[in-house]
């Protein structure tokens, strides 16, 4: 008797064995990203829209804690660019 490695498992059961694995993971990872797709697909798109500038809203944070007065602030805030409310 010869000896075929574990099992008696030649070089094409290996071969055999490596490409089961490989379908089955495959397989597995394309259930996962279909359901993800499919979950995925009921979320709203968060959209890059114009952003605030820190500046203005740190000094709207300070006129709202009553740092600074609305005369203060709406000079500040033309200074800085913002259009008045």
């Amino acid at each position: 008797m010869g000896w075929y490695g574990w099992s008696g498992m030649g070089t094409y059961g290996w071969i055999g064995m490596i490409a089961m694995l490989v379908f089955w993971f495959g397989l597995i990872a394309l259930v996962v990203w279909a359901v993800g797709r499919a979950v995925g697909a009921g979320r709203p798109v968060v959209s890059d829209g114009p952003r605030e500038d820190p500046a203005l809203r740190i000094l709207s944070e300070r006129f709202a804690r009553g740092e600074i007065t609305e005369d203060e602030y709406r000079k500040a805030k033309d200074v800085l660019g913002g259009s008045s409310r």
